[in-house]
């Protein structure tokens, strides 16, 4: 019952119909700061899970701390999340609202970004990629299971499943490119995913993608190439 009225709750609030397109070529702009606008994605696969690989790009000039990424279950608001520090150059991992943390080498911020993050629960393995490189690995919640029936956000960090957002935690920017997967995969996948995008996800899928738009603050738009560079030409999607 819980979940009906949740899933009520959603469509009521939403301002577009569910959506499924191939995203290629596509970002969401994030071009404001707000606690109620957010992309939904529903998932191919409703868990629960053992292992996972989350990839996306991101585009943001933020100095403050921001959810890239993020997974709840009825039961564990970060059953994972990804957030970011900049002050502290550091990325948060979270499964089973347990914090990991990466320290960051230091980046130009006028770039687009690229994490591949994978886990998996038999052996507790984490990889980090950034921009396609990849950090040492670490050993976090060996043994967990990330919950199942998750509501999945990009652009809020959830601190109550479906909502409790906090406007200072919102991402504002380009996210695009998201994938997850069920399974933790090798490094030379992650190599094809990176170069050649021919990889997709098999719980969220950028090449098939099922979203809500919830809010006024948030477009769909073509990518902008970065070697252009009088500027871009964009249109709305």
């Amino acid at each position: 019952m819980e979940k009906i009225l949740l899933s009520l709750l959603l469509l009521v609030k939403g301002t577009e119909i569910l959506a499924q397109k191939d995203m290629d070529g596509k970002v969401f702009l994030f071009y404001e700061e707000t606690n109620n606008s957010y992309v939904h994605l529903m998932p191919e696969k409703n868990g629960p899970f053992n292992a996972f690989t989350v990839c996306l790009r991101f585009y943001t000039i933020l100095a403050r701390e921001y959810s890239l990424f993020s997974f709840a279950t009825p039961s564990k608001d970060n059953d994972l999340l990804l957030f970011i520090y900049p002050n502290q150059r550091q990325l948060s991992l979270s499964v089973g609202n347990q914090d990991l943390y990466f320290d960051l080498k230091e980046e130009n911020i006028m770039q687009w970004k690229s994490i591949c993050v994978s886990w998996e629960s038999s052996t507790g393995v984490v990889v980090l990629w950034v921009n396609g490189t990849p950090y040492p690995r670490k050993v976090f919640q060996k043994g967990y299971s990330i919950n199942a029936n998750p509501i999945i956000m990009i652009g809020q960090e959830q601190d109550s499943y479906g909502g409790k957002f906090n406007n200072k935690q919102c991402f504002v920017g380009e996210i695009s490119d998201v994938q997850m997967w069920d399974s933790a995969l090798s490094s030379k996948n992650i190599n094809n995913i990176l170069s050649s995008k021919l990889i997709t996800g098999n719980v969220v899928n950028w090449k098939s993608l099922k979203y809500n738009i919830y809010g006024k603050s948030i477009l769909l738009e073509d990518v902008c190439p970065v070697y252009y560079i009088p500027g871009c030409l964009q249109g709305h999607a």
